[in-house]
């Protein structure tokens, strides 16, 4: 399923590292989408967090292509969705 649909059949989007990362804890994340031009001291954590919980992880090639994707004007390092 492409990225764009997913994103429009989720129920809830985090949008954000510490959005993601809260969702992350909480169990409310299940597919975390990471920009692979975002800061590695921003996205290993969250990269880390997702092994440990056994979340899938949709890498995008840039921030900004996250961050339009889904539907803020500025570019993203994370997002993570609830179906």
């Amino acid at each position: 399923m492409l990225v764009e649909e997913r994103l429009k059949q989720a129920r809830k989007i985090f949008i954000g590292t510490k959005q993601t990362k809260k969702a992350i804890e909480k169990g409310e994340a299940q597919l975390v989408f990471v920009a692979r031009d975002a800061e590695k001291r921003v996205t290993e954590p969250i990269l880390k967090l997702c092994e440990e919980k056994g979340i899938e992880i949709v890498f995008i090639v840039t921030m900004e292509e996250l961050g339009r994707l889904c539907g803020i004007e500025v570019g993203s390092a994370t997002a993570a969705i609830f179906q």
